[in-house]
């Protein structure tokens, strides 16, 4: 009966707000709710189905996190690593004393080259300097290299792109693989991830959604001129909502990390509200002092991802749109259901 409800109510709320995109349900190998809507191409009347790929904008910074847990499991350096001793790049304004737990739970301190807190507006960045030249991680580095610290590391949150482009660096420093073969051979292989992958926006493979922006008077663009023409370590990878259940799956599972460091990603490591807390890559909400669920969620200009995993019941949920808005309210809907 619970179930029914909350298929009706999704419906709901994806009819309400014009939702497109897909929502999975799946407890365990049991598929609990799966369904698509809108337009993956709007100009030739392409619907979304399940096994559509997706953007996810920052929904990957786990896929970083997990990169950097495994060389930590090889040995090849710490979380208490300092970033000077495992990147060989020039910062002249940073802090000697960063380190790679820092740059995961966002306490770094250095400075951003897209601030979320001052700016609302991911496709003006690109106005003085073009997407499509920013191809590889070492192209971010003239937006924020000498640029001076906001804070002194460790003391505080802030959510922070730049520092996972950092992540990215000392992944392809320490392992020799461009950082999006790095993450297709040791987690999207290992996962049986086959749709997933970083896709060049403008070549992009069969069966992948097109981002759209909505504008205020009806009309609408995709948005291949509001975000870099290939993700990488901060974000941009394409999913379908099977291949997340099967990221979930594996990470829970040990298959990506050993127990040891799959708990150390998954751990609170920073408080950001009074019960969210902040891991590596992931977000850690509390109920009663009790885990209610790892997150994970991405916004960029036609881009809307939320998945979660709910411990107490086992639940894994993916929600992927391709426009700015309407992922968040269709986890609300479910979210309230089942705690209600």
């Amino acid at each position: 009966m619970i179930m029914k409800n909350l298929k009706m109510l999704i419906e709901q709320t994806c009819k309400s707000i014009d939702f497109s995109g897909v929502v999975s349900i799946q407890k365990g190998q049991e598929v609990l709710f799966q369904s698509a809507y809108g337009l993956s191409n709007r100009s030739d009347k392409i619907n979304n189905k399940m096994d559509t790929r997706f953007g996810i904008a920052s929904g990957c910074k786990i896929f970083t996190a997990v990169a950097i847990s495994q060389l930590v499991e090889k040995g090849v350096l710490s979380f208490e690593t300092r970033l000077k001793d495992c990147l060989p790049i020039t910062f002249s304004n940073f802090d000697e004393n960063i380190t790679v737990h820092q740059l995961l739970t966002h306490t770094s301190g250095i400075p951003d080259y897209f601030d979320e807190a001052v700016m609302d507006d991911f496709a003006d960045l690109w106005k003085e300097r073009p997407m499509y030249t920013i191809e590889r991680l070492h192209d971010f580095l003239p937006m924020f290299q000498h640029n001076e610290m906001m804070f002194t590391p460790g003391e505080k949150f802030h959510y922070n792109n730049a520092g996972y482009i950092l992540l990215g660096l000392i992944v392809e420093q320490q392992s020799g693989l461009p950082f999006t073969e790095y993450v297709e051979k040791n987690i999207f292989v290992r996962c049986s991830m086959e749709g997933s992958g970083y896709f060049e926006l403008h070549s992009l493979p069969a069966q992948t959604a097109l981002g759209y922006i909505d504008n205020e008077d009806g009309t609408w663009k995709t948005n291949i001129y509001s975000i870099p023409v290939k993700g990488g370590s901060d974000g941009g990878a394409f999913i379908t909502a099977a291949d997340m259940v099967k990221f979930w799956q594996s990470l829970l599972r040990f298959q990506l990390l050993s127990e040891q460091l799959t708990n150390m990603l998954l751990a609170p490591h920073v408080v950001v509200e009074e019960d969210d807390c902040y891991g590596y890559g992931v977000w850690v909400s509390k109920k009663k002092n009790e885990i209610f669920k790892y997150h994970v969620m991405g916004y960029d200009p036609g881009v809307s991802f939320h998945s979660a995993f709910y411990p107490s019941n086992e639940l894994t949920v993916v929600i992927p749109s391709n426009k700015s808005e309407g992922a968040y309210d269709v986890m609300k809907t479910i979210e309230n259901a089942l705690t209600s």
